[in-house]
């Protein structure tokens, strides 16, 4: 089997929800993110691509029809080259990029794109059609922004409650104080305003419209600001606005491939594909589960906590993230360096293409070997990724 490899990252800023990306459909926003990444390769011949791998978790309105597929039409690659949309809500781009690298082990294919896209904004509301001709009724449009809609009434009542109820019963079973959900929050827009500054983002992001940074960065919030802010799911609760991740809009592109592949990619790969996995648990408590999917994954590269120097971890609460990194035997000075979802915004179907990116930037900043990627799921599951830094920039374990 061939190992699989990163060469390229690249994406789009990530916009507010309603903001300077409202008017880019999402299609659109793939291509942009996609012709970005093959900008950054112009001595690939775009024809060699095996396969398009592209997440989505909506599907509802202009990402209809598998967006892979419209993406890699739009960005004008060959119709040679196949595409496909997957979908595991959050962690759908994550996932692509799994399957992207199971395609290069098996032999399946030597360059493969992985990537994925979601516009909240312009996720469309649907209206279910009537059990029967001429209803009488009034009927309702459900919003296809966020969260479970349409649900099956056999479906226990304990799975299906909100996404910040999940958090809020997550911070119940691990007493995790507003306080330090606030904390983490300001660390977060606090480190990620410093990376913009400092340029370290200024490689991976292709502007879109006007818009060359993340939308979403509030660099003079506070914990006092943070405190202000009335709670969103009960009224004693403990998640508000400020330690959430925001409704976004956006999308992100990987390049990937085996060794042999490099010289027809024209660059040396950035990072190695050590170990992946996926992990499922209660419904409700989704924002658990990326615990024991990093153990999986780590397990399978062979490494220990003790070797990891970076995790990107996605950012879907304060809360989560907070029982994810307390439960793991990892610096919490090490988690999203470069700030996170809170921060930098979570558009469903790219977070997961975006965490990879970042991590493998930096694990190159920090001269570290071995970096850590992982992504909450709705509905009760996480991914992971072990990377292994590949470049001459390594200099400790």
């Amino acid at each position: 089997m061939s190992d699989a490899y990163l060469y390229a990252a690249a994406r789009t800023p990530f916009g507010r929800f309603g903001g300077a990306l409202a008017g880019v459909r999402p299609d659109d926003l793939a291509a942009t993110a996609l012709t970005g990444l093959l900008d950054r390769t112009p001595d690939l011949d775009r024809a060699a691509i095996g396969d398009v791998v592209w997440g989505n978790a909506n599907g509802a309105g202009e990402d209809n029809r598998n967006v892979g597929r419209m993406a890699a039409l739009l960005a004008g690659l060959p119709v040679s080259v196949p595409a496909t949309t997957v979908n595991r809500l959050c962690g759908s781009s994550l996932d692509a990029a799994i399957i992207a690298s199971r395609a290069l082990e098996s032999g399946d294919a030597d360059i493969v794109v992985a990537g994925g896209v979601e516009s909240m904004t312009r996720a469309p509301w649907v209206l279910p059609k009537p059990d029967r001709a001429f209803p009488a009724r009034d009927v309702t449009a459900v919003s296809t922004t966020l969260g479970w809609r349409l649900v099956n009434p056999v479906m226990p009542k304990e799975w299906t409650v909100s996404l910040g109820e999940c958090n809020e019963l997550l911070q119940e079973k691990f007493s995790l104080s507003r306080e330090r959900q606030d904390a983490f929050a300001v660390r977060s827009h606090r480190l990620a305003a410093a990376a913009w500054d400092e340029g370290f983002y200024d490689d991976l992001v292709v502007p879109v419209d006007g818009l060359a940074r993340d939308e979403g960065i509030r660099p003079g919030t506070s914990l006092e600001k943070l405190a202000a802010l009335k709670p969103s799911f009960r009224p004693d609760g403990t998640i508000t606005a400020g330690n959430a991740s925001p409704l976004s809009d956006g999308a992100s592109a990987l390049l990937l491939g085996t060794a042999a592949a490099a010289g027809r990619i024209g660059r040396d790969p950035v990072a190695r594909v050590a170990g992946r996995g996926v992990h499922a648990v209660e419904p409700q408590m989704f924002g658990y589960a990326p615990v024991e999917a990093a153990e999986k994954a780590l397990r399978r590269a062979g490494i220990g906590w003790a070797d990891v120097g970076a995790v990107e971890l996605n950012e879907a609460f304060a809360v989560q993230s907070l029982a994810c990194v307390d439960a793991w035997d990892v610096d919490p000075e090490s988690v999203n360096t470069r700030g996170g979802a809170i921060a930098l915004g979570h558009p469903l179907g790219a977070s997961g293409g975006r965490l990879l990116g970042t991590l493998a930037a930096v694990l190159r900043e920090r001269r570290r070997r071995w970096g850590l990627a992982a992504i909450c799921i709705g509905v009760g599951q996480a991914l992971a990724v072990v990377l292994e830094n590949v470049t001459d920039e390594v200099s400790l374990g």
